[in-house]
């Protein structure tokens, strides 16, 4: 059985987007990810080796310079492994920026914490045209 549940925000980059959730509370420089795959290669980051491409990432912040940023966000897309989507606690403006160049749907401001409403594997929609995200629990046992 699954519960969806949907949630207010404030849309950053329009678009609409779903998929997977993978959650990490600490920041992220997506230039310490591996292009080719979408992992993450940051020496103990909590996302070491897992992959964040086509995933609806959930995150604290993004860090790291407006250069390494942007460039992380660049070869993930040439290689077709940037987050499908991405919900921000704290937005920044380097961030901002790179999702805006590689056009990547980016809200903040959910209506919880979304620390508290989505886990690992939850299925998310991000609607940032009606400023909505959608959240379906996986079936997992209570």
């Amino acid at each position: 059985m699954s519960a969806k549940t949907s949630f207010s925000c404030r849309s950053i980059v329009k678009g609409h987007v779903e998929g997977e959730a993978i959650v990490s509370r600490e920041a992220m420089c997506f230039y310490l990810c591996d292009p080719e795959t979408g992992e993450v290669i940051e020496k103990n980051h909590p996302l070491k080796g897992r992959s964040i491409a086509k995933k609806i990432l959930v995150l604290q912040s993004g860090k790291g310079s407006s250069v390494v940023q942007v460039d992380g966000f660049y070869q993930l897309s040439v290689k077709g492994n940037l987050p499908a989507g991405i919900i921000v606690r704290e937005i920044e403006p380097v961030l901002v920026s790179a999702a805006v160049v590689m056009e990547t749907p980016m809200v903040d401001r959910l209506q919880a914490d979304p620390f508290e409403v989505i886990v690992d594997g939850d299925w998310v929609e991000i609607d940032a045209e009606t400023e909505t995200v959608t959240v379906t629990k996986r079936g997992r046992d209570e």
